[in-house]
């Protein structure tokens, strides 16, 4: 079942009295809204908003809303907004298996959550893989299984936090078609930060310029 649309409602974004982030939009379930700009532009900055991790520095009015539940004053671990970052960011003391068994929500059975990473597994094209170290895999399989260790957590709404930025030419696409293939088909609202033009066509969605006072 697909997820409700993520409204992002007059959501402004300042600091110290100048605006950095001006943005109404809803992203339906299933599609892609590329946020574009270069460094320093506001990028992270409105990740953090729509995650509830804002520094105090800032100042931020408007309402995120997941369908008809405002979201704004929930704290993060509530909003049931996933991220995938730049880095793969696998917990090095943990196999992959046990990436994968991290995302799983608390009180699902033993058994369940067994079959639930045996599934991510396989759908990563890496079956057998779950007592390997991570640090074994290469870059695009890291970055499979960081994928699917947050569609396990069971997210709402999705946010892409420039996960193809530091991944070889050769695997960027087979990456941008796998993440995307998932959103679709999970019917995730999903927002996409990136400086890469090839990315936000990838993505296939519309797209905003981000720049000071946008």
């Amino acid at each position: 079942m697909s997820a409700p649309p993520l409204i992002l409602e007059r959501l402004r974004i300042s600091l110290a009295g100048t605006t950095l982030v001006k943005l109404d939009a809803t992203v339906p379930p299933g599609e892609v809204l590329t946020v574009m700009g270069p460094s320093g532009s506001g990028k992270s900055t409105l990740l953090a908003a729509l995650v509830g991790l804002l520094d105090p520095i800032f100042a931020c009015t408007g309402r995120v809303r997941l369908g008809e539940v405002d979201v704004t004053g929930l704290p993060p671990e509530r909003r049931r907004i996933g991220v995938l970052f730049q880095d793969p960011l696998l917990f090095p003391h943990l196999s992959v298996a046990g990436n994968l068994l991290f995302g799983v929500p608390p009180g699902v059975d033993r058994r369940d959550r067994r079959r639930r990473v045996e599934a991510a597994l396989a759908e990563a094209g890496l079956a057998g893989f779950g007592p390997r170290d991570p640090a074994t895999l290469s870059g695009g399989q890291q970055a499979r299984v960081a994928l699917l260790r947050v569609l396990l957590a069971e997210p709402r709404a999705l946010l892409l936090d420039e996960p193809f930025a530091k991944l070889d030419a050769a695997l960027k696409d087979d990456i941008r078609r796998f993440v995307f293939a998932r959103v679709r088909d999970r019917g995730l609202p999903t927002i996409l930060v990136t400086h890469d033009p090839a990315d936000a066509a990838a993505a296939g969605g519309p797209v905003h310029a981000l720049a000071a006072g946008s």
